[in-house]
């Protein structure tokens, strides 16, 4: 099972002081993650006022600074809150060189165009389905076994029981055999009953600031390396 460090998202330093925004300190984070058991990150590029960005030197200086530090894969989002038009976007993501991977949520729009445009960049797609009707989309859009795997994204608003709608995702994605595999994480009070079912299930999962800024017991987290240290604790990670 793969335990992925979700480094920053969309955080800013007034959610958490911690939260790496440069290369270098994104490349830091990495390095204190890895020893505490991460496998692979998630990254939002900034730019130098902290804006996230999806041009090329933004993006590649990211993930070059964590592949110096790694040996593990870098993935980045492709978000389209983040720059725009479409055809601007598809432009700056056939420029990438430096990402291993990219997350794509399926609810936006243009999410196939884009998964396109990054497969013929050679750049694998990790594609985020947060409900069925975003399952179902995946799996009739000729692209599923293209995939480097399904981020089952459990993002619903609080009180929501996100392990009945894990289930009725996962089911959608069994009953269409997608052989792909699977990361599962949450967000907010979702994220640790996110993780742990994660493991309960065999499957990847991801822990990080950007999903979350307290350990499993209710405390702040102080970093990114403890959330992913406590998430091992609790058997993310493991064989």
């Amino acid at each position: 099972m793969l335990l992925q460090a979700a480094l920053n998202g969309r955080r800013t330093r007034a959610e958490h002081a911690a939260v790496p925004i440069t290369p270098a300190e994104l490349q830091a984070d990495a390095l204190a993650c890895g020893a505490a058991g991460a496998q692979g990150f998630h990254v939002h590029p900034r730019d130098t006022d902290g804006f996230e960005r999806l041009d090329p030197e933004w993006v590649d200086a990211a993930a070059t600074a964590v592949h110096d530090v790694s040996r593990w894969p870098v993935s980045v989002s492709t978000g389209a809150w983040i720059q725009g038009e479409q055809r601007h976007r598809a432009a700056l993501l056939s420029r990438w060189t430096g990402p291993d991977a990219a997350s794509v949520n399926l609810s936006e729009d243009e999410a196939l165009d884009t998964i396109r445009t990054l497969l013929g960049r050679g750049i694998r797609v990790e594609a985020g389905v947060w409900s069925v009707e975003d399952a179902e989309l995946l799996l009739r859009s000729g692209l599923a076994d293209r995939i480097e795997r399904v981020l089952v994204e459990l993002l619903d608003p609080p009180g929501t029981d996100v392990l009945a709608v894990a289930e009725e995702i996962h089911a959608r994605l069994d009953r269409g055999d997608l052989l792909v595999p699977r990361l599962q994480h949450g967000e907010g009070e979702h994220a640790w009953t996110a993780l742990e079912d994660a493991v309960r299930r065999g499957l990847d999962t991801r822990i990080g600031l950007e999903d979350v800024l307290v350990l499993p017991d209710g405390s702040p987290a102080p970093d990114n390396a403890a959330l992913v240290a406590a998430a091992r604790e609790l058997g993310a990670g493991g064989d």
